[in-house]
C-alpha cells in the first residue's frame, strides 16, 4: 500500500483556542487578528466589539470575503445592529460567535473550499 501525503488547498487552519489566544498552525496568537484560508493579518485593531474603531470593518472588505465570521472572545457578544448592516448591505454574510465556535466553523468552511474570512477578538 502507498502512502502519500495530502497538502490542502488553503494554508491556515486553527488547531486550539484557549482564553488567551487561538493557535494558528503551530502559532500561538494573544491579540485580534484576520484570518483567511490563505491569509493572516495579526494585530487587527478591534479590542471590543461594542466600540469599534474606525476604519476596522473597512479592513475585512479589502479580503472580499463572501462570509465574515467574528470571534469575540470566550463569550459569544453581539455588535451594534449597524455593524451588521455593514456587511449585508455589501452582501457579505455577518455570523457572530465565540472564539472558539468561531474556530472550528472556520476550518469547516476553509476546508470546503469557501470564501471565508475570521476576525478573532484577544485581550492580548
Amino acid at each position: 500500500m502507498q502512502i502519500s501525503l495530502e497538502n490542502p488547498d488553503y494554508r491556515y487552519i486553527c488547531r486550539g483556542v484557549s482564553a488567551t489566544g487561538v493557535r494558528v498552525n503551530d502559532r500561538e496568537i494573544s491579540t485580534s487578528f484576520l484570518l483567511g484560508p490563505n491569509v493572516l493579518v495579526e494585530d487587527w485593531p478591534l479590542k471590543d466589539v461594542l466600540t469599534p474603531e474606525a476604519g476596522v470593518w473597512e479592513s475585512v472588505l479589502e479580503h472580499r470575503p463572501a462570509l465574515f465570521i467574528l470571534g469575540t472572545g470566550s463569550n459569544q457578544i453581539f455588535p451594534d445592529p449597524k455593524d451588521l448592516a455593514f456587511f449585508l448591505q455589501r452582501g457579505i454574510g455577518f455570523e457572530v460567535m465565540n472564539n472558539a465556535a468561531a474556530a472550528r466553523t472556520f476550518n469547516i468552511l476553509a476546508q470546503e473550499g469557501r470564501n471565508v474570512l475570521a476576525g478573532f477578538i484577544l485581550p492580548g
